[in-house]
C-alpha cells in the first residue's frame, strides 16, 4: 500500500487551516468538508441552498479529478451537514441532479453551526482503484 498523499487543486477552495483538501490512501480518496465557497474568490457563493449545494459538489469533484478520478462518478460515500433540516428536500433535489440513478451512500445530519455561517457542508470518500486498470 502506498503512503497517504495530500491532494491540492486550484479547482477547490484553498485553506490556511491545518488540513489537506483531500488525502489519497491507496485506492481511497478522503475529501475534506467543503462549504459553498468559490475557489477563485474565496467567497461564499450567492444563491439559494440548491445553488450552494451544487457549488459544494463542484468543489468535491475538483479534488477527485485532481487525485486522478472522474469527479462525482467515483464518490462512494458523502456526509451532508445542514444547519437547518428544513433545507433537506431542496438539498436532495440539487444533490440528486448531480448523482443521478446510482448515488453514493450518505449520511445527513443537522448541526448547530458551520464555518463562515454557511448552511451546507459536505465531505466525501471516493474509490479510485478502477482508474489503475
Amino acid at each position: 500500500m502506498s503512503n497517504p498523499t495530500p491532494i491540492e487543486t486550484d479547482g477547490a477552495p484553498a485553506t490556511d487551516n491545518p488540513y489537506s483538501q483531500g488525502v489519497r490512501a491507496g485506492d481511497t480518496l478522503y475529501v475534506s468538508g467543503y462549504g459553498p465557497v468559490d475557489p477563485e474568490t474565496g467567497a461564499v457563493v450567492d444563491g439559494d441552498i440548491q445553488a450552494q449545494t451544487r457549488r459544494v459538489l463542484e468543489n468535491i469533484a475538483a479534488v477527485v479529478d485532481e487525485a486522478g478520478g472522474d469527479g462525482l462518478d467515483d464518490v462512494v460515500k458523502v456526509t451532508v451537514y445542514l444547519t437547518d433540516l428544513e433545507d433537506y428536500e431542496r438539498v436532495n433535489e440539487a444533490y440528486g441532479e448531480q448523482f443521478g440513478e446510482e448515488p453514493p451512500a450518505r449520511v445527513c445530519v443537522e448541526v448547530s453551526r458551520l464555518p463562515e455561517d454557511v448552511r451546507v457542508e459536505l465531505d466525501a470518500t471516493a474509490y479510485l482503484g478502477h482508474h489503475d486498470d
